[in-house]
């Protein structure tokens, strides 16, 4: 078992004071694709504006699985993953005030930010520059403690189940953000393209805001269970007649999937000022068609997690309108399980890690 020291320096700003320290029981791989094994490090005493959490579940993302692969070429290892975390608070530095000790709280893509930067200070941290995602440069929730900056924590509301909010700091922010931040109407159509651990997430909250809801599936098995989690209608994503009929039909687009797709087909789908929205990071030239979007004002925008701010909003109507991920859950001690059933593409459809 390897016992680390993580740098002050990135830990919250690099303001703590190493003077006492807690010992994190952790899993960690220390290389590329590499298994993970029992890791410890040690946590210095916390900044003012830290907030120690004690792990009590933790969902796996698909960038977990990424940052496993080094896809991005930003990981660094040791490499402790986990950004989608449900513990209590344990530990807070002297200037925070939203969360007390003992507080069930969630963090999720980012655990610090500048907070001086025009973006913080306007509101849009998830925009910060300086921002420090949760296991990127520091080490995640696949772990018994997790550190982050206080304003990057929220407080789970009690109405939530705690058990599967895990996915939606992540994922469920994902999807969530761009009704709030594009100006949805409650009376608008939107469709969610791949109906997967963010596409019925999408789906639900869709359903909750009050739209008509389109399911795109290639699956025939998944068409039925797409209206069970919430879509008016599917549609065969592998059938064009089918996308083209449906000419005109929405307002907003969520794209879910990070495979190239004929995306004029969708963009035919779009009202007049109809919007397609990326969720999904589609690696390929998109090759869209400029003209018909520029007669119907059509937009094509993308965008990451959400702020704070969004995230206590998501979590507040998750709470209301009963919004949970489908979830499957593993001990943390079978983490590479766990991980080998996300690669697999197996999971239906978020996986979380109890502690």
């Amino acid at each position: 078992m390897s016992i680390h020291t993580l740098p002050t320096d990135r830990l919250v700003g690099g303001n703590s004071i190493p003077m006492n320290t807690t010992t994190v029981h952790a899993y960690a791989a220390t290389e590329a694709n590499g298994s993970f094994e029992p890791f410890e490090y040690e946590l210095s005493e916390a900044a003012p504006n830290a907030v120690d959490i004690a792990v009590e579940s933790c969902g796996i993302c698909h960038s977990d699985l990424s940052m496993l692969e080094d896809a991005w070429g930003i990981s660094a290892f040791p490499l402790v993953p986990g950004h989608e975390v449900i513990g209590k608070v344990i530990n807070t530095g002297e200037a925070v005030s939203h969360v007390d000790v003992g507080d069930r709280v969630g963090l999720g893509w980012h655990a610090g930010y500048c907070m001086f930067c025009d973006q913080c200070l306007s509101g849009h941290h998830n925009l910060c520059s300086s921002a420090e995602p949760t296991i990127a440069g520091r080490h995640g929730g696949f772990a018994d403690v997790v550190r982050a900056h206080s304003a990057s924590v929220a407080k789970i509301p009690d109405g939530l189940d705690a058990s599967k909010a895990g996915p939606l700091l992540c994922g469920g922010m994902a999807v969530f953000s761009p009704f709030v931040e594009l100006g949805i109407e409650p009376t608008g159509s939107v469709a969610v393209i791949g109906i997967g651990g963010l596409g019925h997430m999408a789906l639900k909250f869709a359903r909750a805001w009050g739209c008509e809801v389109t399911a795109f599936t290639s699956s025939e098995s998944k068409q039925e269970e797409a209206k069970l989690l919430g879509a008016h209608h599917a549609i065969n994503s592998r059938d064009p007649d089918a996308i083209k009929a449906a000419a005109g039909r929405f307002d907003l687009i969520l794209n879910t999937v990070n495979v190239s797709l004929d995306w004029n087909a969708y963009m035919a789908t779009l009202k007049s000022r109809g919007r397609l929205h990326f969720l999904g990071a589609v690696t390929e030239p998109l090759g869209i068609h400029v003209i018909p979007m520029m007669f119907g004002q059509q937009a094509v925008t993308a965008s990451p997690v959400g702020s704070p701010a969004v995230m206590r909003k998501m979590l507040a109507f998750a709470a209301r309108h009963d919004v949970t991920p489908v979830t499957e859950h593993f001990p943390m001690a079978k983490v590479n399980d766990a991980m080998e059933h996300l690669r697999s593409g197996k999971a239906r459809y978020r996986i979380v890690l109890d502690n």
